[in-house]
């Protein structure tokens, strides 16, 4: 292993949280020929049978759990298991990351079922976000995928993604191991939609 190789290694294992490679290209006065050198080394070293993983994603780093071992660290630190993705929440996870930026109404039309509670509850749990508002009559929400969507499925970029079979075969895949009740796709309480922080003081009207 380089010089450069540990260094990156020791400042991602204390940040515990993604670092853009801009900033350790920089802070390291490192070439892009020798940046991608360190990571190349690093990527080796953290893959496979190893507990750690390094996930490299819209240009950054960040360390994660080896996704093989979920169950392990699940019952030493998580006993009580997080509600996970159903069915129907993947499948519209899947038209948005194809889709984006895609509205509600949008998703619904492709689905032909309504789509308001998996909308929500991917929000809650930061797989998408809203990026603004669609410039047509009633200028809906439109939603898109985050950086926490591609550590999660271990997708570098929304340019990597697979043809919409086969990533909803992959999201199933990942997650099927801890489905257990499906969940009814309906709102189950009226909702307002969360509306960002750059779009606080406009209209939003409820979701139908």
């Amino acid at each position: 292993m380089s010089l450069l190789s540990n260094q990156i290694e020791s400042v991602l294992f204390v940040s515990g949280k993604a670092v853009e490679e801009k900033i350790l290209k920089e802070k390291f006065n490192a070439t892009d020929k020798q940046f991608t050198e360190a990571v190349s080394e690093l990527l080796t070293k953290f893959s496979g049978e190893s507990g750690i993983h390094l996930l490299r994603f819209n240009k950054k780093l960040q360390f994660a759990t080896n996704p093989n071992y979920s169950k392990e660290v699940e019952a030493v630190l998580n006993p009580i298991k997080e509600k996970e993705l159903t069915n129907a929440m993947l499948e519209t996870l899947a038209i948005i990351a194809y889709k984006q930026p895609v509205t509600r109404i949008e998703i619904e039309e492709i689905r032909s079922v309504d789509c308001t509670y998996s909308v929500q509850n991917l929000m809650r749990l930061g797989m998408i976000e809203v990026v603004g508002r669609k410039e047509t009559i009633g200028k809906p929400l439109l939603f898109a995928t985050t950086d926490d969507f591609l550590k999660r499925f271990s997708i570098s970029d929304i340019s990597d993604l697979p043809d919409y079979e086969t990533l909803l075969e992959k999201l199933q895949q990942i997650t099927s191991s801890s489905l257990s009740v499906e969940m009814v796709e309906k709102p189950m309480f009226d909702m307002v939609e969360e509306v960002p922080d750059f779009l606080v003081g406009e209209e939003v009207n409820k979701v139908d």
